[in-house]
């Protein structure tokens, strides 16, 4: 599951970093729960979580089955 991940993010990173964020992957667990960094123009930004489960979350489970959940691993 994490190779996919990867893929996935890989995939996201251009959205993000076009508006000056960016995303990386930390880890994936067993249990399908994705811990991932967020930098950039995403620290600080008001728009932090919304990015995060409507843009980042939503996205990752729709490519990558069984995913249950994404975390920023800087919120944890």
């Amino acid at each position: 599951m994490k190779e996919e991940v990867k893929k996935a993010i890989e995939e996201l990173r251009p959205h993000l970093q076009a508006d000056g964020g960016d995303v990386e992957l930390v880890d994936v667990t067993e249990d399908g729960v994705v811990k991932v960094r967020l930098s950039g123009a995403c620290v600080g930004c008001p728009m932090r979580q919304m990015t995060l489960t409507h843009g980042i979350t939503s996205f990752l489970k729709k490519k990558v089955p069984g995913i249950k959940e994404v975390r920023d691993v800087e919120e944890i």
